[in-house]
């Protein structure tokens, strides 16, 4: 059960601090003389001091309102707007992908309980960066290591610049080519990154206002959609749009059973519920972070579920089967323009959807600059000193362009046919690794260090659930498909990408902290500084080794 800390309390019990003492003497409990006022800050750099609330350089600005849209905005963002149609082209029935989408639901729900109790211990920004290095800190600098190249390399924002760009051509009826789709997309995410590098208050405020509008775009199409089944106005085509519902059978018809079809979609249902966890990376901001946590977190849970499973109702209830499988991410589009018509339905409601997307390229690129600024801080990028620095804007510049520049890349390269499909899969294939990782964390650390206070405790039935569906989903992609689409990439392509990652990773590690220096007759040491805008920041030199 939940308990009440401090903020600025350290979550070790009382009888165990001595013991976690051995492993650095920098844990702090104050003294009888310090009950009453606040506690001696935490040490950066230091794992044992992670179990203490850290406060930003740009403080606490966060409260729960922005905090519940830096959630639930990463998390409608695209995906229910363009993730249905993809999915039921790949598993052929709706039975099956209404059936995947409530697996999700229940698969994040496991990862949200993994992802609050590591939270609520140790409640700093960084997210799986922080809970890989406190859980796993030997082979030194590995986790470090793994997640930097991670978040650089997959940590992009690219997918729903694509679908903005879509729907705004789709909206004034513009040609897409494949140019003005990619130097659209490209622009959204300078001219966001921009915002949130400049004004950086103004951004929050942006961002929040888009959050908001999205969340009422799904609930007023869920609306319409009882609208058009209980009133049934005329539409064009309207025979087509009867579901063959009348039998069990009929729900399932066409449906593709085959291991790594159901993987891929599977990948991008749970990049539609990624952002529940998206408040773990800006804790440092968060006022009153382990309540707000737990609290949003919960709640924008609850409202996905639920809104997604009538989103996907409502395509149903509205467009014909087959006019969806062929509209690929423009799914909302077509149940706009058959609900409301020409003019309203293809224009204005399509444009909330873009408008929705720009929101979750806000939010994400909101949280991942301080991911990537919390890499630096560590010492694990080069020029860490300029990129951990909030100046000249008091905001987190560096990270936002160690954010743009792999984004920029993900967008102009692949071929636009397919770019959508996998970015999805690309990035969900490696965060399996990690969710692996944290999911074996949580249990190990329950039996490892019983002395740390957990706020919130994950259910181990749960956490073991997701641990088994981490290794299907991690082998399922090498199961060749039921139905190879022709000309297209090869259907292993994205999970072969994301494992060339996360070997990248372990040899960079492995020429960076091992080899380098046996050749070179030194050892990386951490040694702490403190930038002019006051920021902690760890630098990893090289100490000579004494013969």
């Amino acid at each position: 059960m939940a308990t009440s800390h401090g903020e600025d309390s350290p979550l070790l019990g009382a009888d165990t601090v001595d013991r976690a003492s051995t492993s650095s003497s920098s844990i702090r409990k104050p003294s009888s003389e310090e009950e009453d006022g606040p506690s001696s800050p935490p040490e950066f750099g230091n794992l044992e001091d992670d179990v203490l609330p850290e406060e930003s350089v740009l403080g606490r600005n966060i409260d729960w309102k922005s905090a519940y849209i830096i959630a639930i905005s990463r998390v409608i963002g695209s995906g229910i707007f363009a993730v249905p149609g993809v999915i039921l082209t790949s598993v052929g029935s709706i039975g099956l992908t209404l059936s995947l989408w409530v697996l999700g639901a229940v698969v994040s729900a496991c990862g949200l309980a993994v992802s609050l109790e590591y939270g609520m211990m140790l409640p700093r920004s960084g997210g799986e960066k922080v809970y890989l290095e406190f859980t796993y800190p030997w082979p030194r600098f590995f986790a470090s290591t793994m997640v930097a190249v991670q978040a650089v390399l997959l940590g992009f924002t690219a997918s729903n610049c694509i679908i903005f760009s879509q729907y705004v051509h789709f909206v004034f009826d513009v040609e897409a080519r494949d140019f003005s789709k990619k130097a659209l997309a490209v622009g959204l995410l300078t001219v966001i990154t921009i915002i949130h590098g400049v004004w950086y208050r103004a951004g929050i405020r942006i961002q929040n206002f888009l959050g908001w509008v999205k969340v009422g775009l799904v609930i007023f199409m869920v609306f319409a959609a009882l609208y058009v089944v209980i009133f049934r106005p005329e539409q064009k085509d309207a025979e087509n749009t009867q579901l063959n519902l009348q039998s069990w059978e009929g729900l399932w018809e066409g449906s593709d059973w085959n291991l790594g079809t159901l993987a891929t979609s599977l990948f991008k249902v749970f990049y539609s519920y990624a952002g529940l966890s998206n408040l773990n990376n800006v804790l440092n901001e968060v006022k009153d972070p382990a309540r707000t946590l737990r609290s949003v977190s919960l709640t924008a849970l609850a409202t996905a579920c639920l809104l997604y499973l009538l989103a996907n109702l409502a395509y149903f209830a509205v467009v014909p089967i087959e006019e969806i499988k062929r509209s690929g991410q423009l799914v909302s589009a077509l149940f706009f323009q058959r609900t409301f018509g020409p003019n309203v339905g293809k224009i204005f409601l399509p444009l909330a959807v873009a408008l929705s997307a720009a929101g979750n390229v806000m939010v994400v690129t909101f949280a991942l600059a301080r991911l990537n600024q919390e890499i630096a801080r560590a010492g694990f990028l080069p020029f860490s000193r300029y990129l951990s620095s909030s100046k000249p804007f008091n905001a987190p510049m560096g990270g936002l362009i160690v954010h743009y520049i792999p984004s920029v890349l993900v967008i102009v390269l692949p071929p636009s046919s397919e770019v959508y499909s996998f970015i999805l899969e690309v990035e969900g294939y490696p965060g399996q690794v990690f969710a692996l990782a944290t999911s074996i964390g949580i249990i190990w650390l329950r039996y490892k260090r019983p002395d740390l206070k957990r706020p919130f405790r994950a259910w181990i039935p749960a956490v073991i659930f997701r641990i088994l569906l981490c290794f299907a989903l991690l082998a399922a992609p090498f199961f060749p498909p039921s139905h190879p689409k022709p000309g297209g990439l090869f259907y292993a392509t994205y999970a072969i990408v994301g494992v060339a990652i996360l070997v990248f990773g372990l040899l960079y590690w492995l020429v960076w902290t091992v080899i380098l220096p046996r050749l070179g007759g030194y050892r990386l040491e951490e040694k702490p500084d403190v930038l002019d805008d006051g920021t902690a920041i760890t630098v990893l030199t090289r100490v000579p080794k004494v013969e």
